[in-house]
């Protein structure tokens, strides 16, 4: 590394507000004096040998910048690779991992709160994201669906499959299926069980609790119709998240986003009104995420005994729901 000269200023060595201190050695700041000196002026170590600028947060995003910037070869993938491409997963404690893959099989270093996978990873699955190397979306779920739980996995691939709104920003799905579905069958060569969970994605699947309540409604023996279109009375297309099409049980699934004003609480409150005049429809169950993630048992509860109900004819209140 070319020497910048002694006593150079320690910002100046920076890079994207991170110091490794092999930099400040080389550019002639002797180890005797570069730990007191940082300590001084407030700068934070993240790992040995890599320091941020005082005042700087320290997030994912800078949590992995120092571990690649201290490892090269090290890839960012697995959680830590969603969180670069916008794709959702379950859990906050998932979202902050910080994952890497060792396509030298050979990484034996420390690095404190770093999990490394040693696997191997083609350069064709390398791509380049803030500054980052992260694995390519195929491959960051061909990942997850090797190592990860069934429901984490699929509500990735769901969610990288179609429109989503990630930390408030909307975009666009991150991959076609069918060039999706060709690099998962080539990666999960194989792997029964991951192979097994991708043959039960829906790419209609609007949001995480949606994927998980579907999962849940089949771990039960459930298997309603998803995203079913109906028309309204009067003539508008409409998109029910699951239908039970004999017994006309529409199940509505809401996320977490608050709807945040009065005209659009106005306008989900005519939509559900809306559904539940259709032909097809003859009863309406709505859940919230929270029910779904922390409650499925009560949502499973609640549909049998809907089902039930309107079986029998509808007559009353459902036994057994609310």
């Amino acid at each position: 590394m070319e020497r910048v000269g002694p006593r150079a200023d320690l910002r100046a060595l920076a890079q994207e507000g991170v110091l490794l201190t092999s930099r400040a050695l080389n550019a002639g700041w002797p180890q005797s004096s570069l730990t007191a000196r940082l300590h001084a002026e407030g700068w934070t170590r993240v790992q040995n040998g890599a320091w941020v600028v005082p005042g700087k947060i320290i997030d994912l995003g800078v949590r992995l910048r120092v571990t690649q910037l201290l490892t090269p070869r090290l890839v960012v993938s697995h959680h830590s690779a969603t969180r670069l491409w916008q794709i959702e997963t379950l859990g906050a404690g998932s979202a902050e991992r910080v994952e890497f893959t060792d396509p030298g099989l050979s990484f034996r270093g420390r690095l404190t709160g770093v999990r490394v996978h040693r696997l191997p990873l083609a350069e064709a699955e390398v791509r380049y994201r803030g500054g980052l190397r992260v694995t390519d979306v195929p491959r960051t779920l061909a990942d997850l669906l090797r190592s990860g739980g069934r429901d984490d996995a699929l509500v990735a691939v769901e969610s990288a499959l179609g429109y989503r709104r990630v930390g408030g920003v909307r975009r666009p799905p991150l991959v076609a299926p069918a060039a999706l579905s060709v690099a998962l069958e080539a990666s999960l060569l194989g792997n029964s069980r991951a192979r097994e969970w991708l043959g039960l994605v829906d790419r209609e699947s609007g949001s995480p609790a949606e994927t998980v309540a579907r999962l849940r409604m089949l771990d039960a023996g459930l298997r309603p119709e998803t995203q079913v279109e109906v028309r309204t009375p009067s003539g508008r297309h409409r998109y029910l998240d699951f239908l039970f099409r004999a017994e006309g049980l529409a199940v509505e699934i809401e996320g977490y986003a608050y709807h945040g004003t009065r005209e659009a609480h106005r306008r989900d409150m005519a939509r559900f009104n809306e559904i539940a005049r259709c032909p097809e429809v003859r009863h309406v169950l709505r859940f919230g995420a929270a029910e779904v993630f922390e409650g499925a048992g009560a949502m499973i509860d609640e549909i049998r005994a809907s089902l039930v109900w309107l079986r029998a004819g509808g007559g009353g209140p459902p036994v057994g729901a609310k």
